[in-house]
């Protein structure tokens, strides 16, 4: 059998082939007739032979080249679907977009669509994309604007938000009473950089109609700065809290979301009569704040998460309370699908002079350096201890006459707040 007959049994890869030709290159001893026999093995010219050798020797490359293949994005695929599949659509929305896309050729695109067709992807109904679309908008801008109210300013002279008050202020400022929080006499509820934070954590919960946790020791001011933050919904929410009932069971649970959602009628005695009413009032935007959630059982969580988890649920759930992180981590399917976690803190020390000057009259002339004292004395940054100390003061100075406020009375009251060691 002759030189050209075993060419036709043998042949031989390219990685293997630029190998050995690397090999007697460096050894010196590579010569055009061992490209033309790897040639005819490989069954290609000698030239090409030669550009894989160059390619290997420049660029360590014994390997094609792979050449980048056009991929539709989820955008394009969207455009796609509203175009109603028609592939010229989807091309000219490439040209004109002047992105990366742009140059990709009409045949490529065919390409694309055939091989994410054939992977099983399928076009969507196009109104229903549309209202995908609707719905995604609309949720961006309720993470874009957080939550209503959570800006301090006066209203624009045209009489719409200006954007002052869509921008949260970096200042603690007082703000108009809100709903639920009861403060001492003359105080004013305060938005500090918690409040922000939450109402932050908050409107993105509502964006996403998903679910956030609220968590922090006592007396730091979590549900204050929950009713703060959601004291203006946005247009088309509205906001329901449960009151959660110590160591509830499922029943005890449903009746209170029931009642707290106040609908009409006697509380049905058929647990699936009671849900089927329960989630048709979830049907509308709504915000579900269950506060004291560290009392729930294991049960009671997974049936939060069974109304929120329902499809025809509209609802962004809420769980606020001191320990409420450590009772949502015991249910991983909840904790899992839990997009926001916000901890309350302390007062920062930085924080603290302008968050009780604003709190109260009783702290505006009091200078920076008392406040510090009182702070690390007393309150450590604890909200709550600041609104007790206040109170004290307050009727201190309406009982004692002449009472002078120095330090001297501030330690006599701040044996009231804490109990002996």
């Amino acid at each position: 059998m002759g030189e050209w007959e075993l060419e036709g049994l043998v042949s031989v890869s390219r990685p293997v082939l630029v190998g050995r030709l690397l090999e007697l290159d460096a050894a010196g001893g590579l010569t055009s007739a061992h490209v033309r026999a790897g040639a005819r093995l490989a069954g290609v010219h000698s030239r090409t032979v030669w550009r894989w050798v160059e390619a290997a020797r420049s660029e360590g490359r014994v390997e094609r080249r792979r050449r980048s293949r056009f991929e539709l994005s989820d955008q394009a695929w969207e455009v796609l679907a509203q175009a109603g599949g028609n592939v010229s659509v989807l091309y000219r929305h490439l040209k004109d977009c002047g992105d990366g896309d742009a140059g990709v050729s009409l045949a490529s695109v065919y390409r694309a669509v055939q091989r994410e067709l054939a992977a099983g992807r399928v076009l969507p109904d196009r109104a229903v994309v549309r209202q995908e679309r609707v719905e995604r908008e609309t949720r961006q801008a309720l993470a874009d604007l957080v939550v209503a109210g959570a800006g301090v300013g006066a209203p624009s002279a045209g009489g719409g938000a200006g954007p002052a008050e869509l921008m949260p202020s970096r200042e603690a400022a007082p703000v108009a009473q809100a709903s639920g929080v009861v403060l001492p006499a003359g105080a004013q509820a305060v938005h500090t950089a918690s409040v922000r934070a939450v109402a932050e954590a908050v409107g993105q919960a509502m964006a996403a109609e998903g679910a956030a946790c609220v968590f922090g020791d006592a007396g730091r001011g979590k549900t204050a700065a929950l009713r703060m933050a959601l004291s203006d919904p946005p247009v088309g929410w509205s906001v329901t809290w449960v009151r959660v009932p110590v160591r509830p069971s499922v029943s005890e649970l449903r009746r209170a979301v029931f009642e707290a959602l106040t609908l009409p009628g006697r509380f049905p005695h058929r647990s699936a009569e009671a849900d089927e009413r329960i989630i048709g009032a979830l049907g509308q935007a709504r915000v579900l704040v269950v506060d004291e959630a560290q009392r729930l059982p294991v049960p009671c969580l997974e049936y939060l998460q069974s109304l929120w988890d329902h499809p025809q649920a509209r609802m962004a759930l809420v769980l606020c309370g001191a320990g409420s992180e450590r009772a949502v981590a015991r249910v991983p399917q909840l904790a899992s699908r839990i997009c926001a976690w916000q901890e309350v803190g302390r007062l920062a020390a930085g924080e603290v002079a302008a968050t009780v000057s604003a709190f109260h009259p009783l702290w505006a002339g009091v200078a920076d350096g008392e406040v510090a004292w009182i702070d690390q004395s007393c309150t450590h940054g604890v909200f709550r201890t600041w609104a007790a100390l206040t109170t004290h003061l307050q009727n201190a100075l309406l009982t004692v006459p002449d009472a002078t406020v120095d330090r001297a009375l501030l330690r006599r009251l701040f044996r009231r707040l804490s109990p002996p060691a």
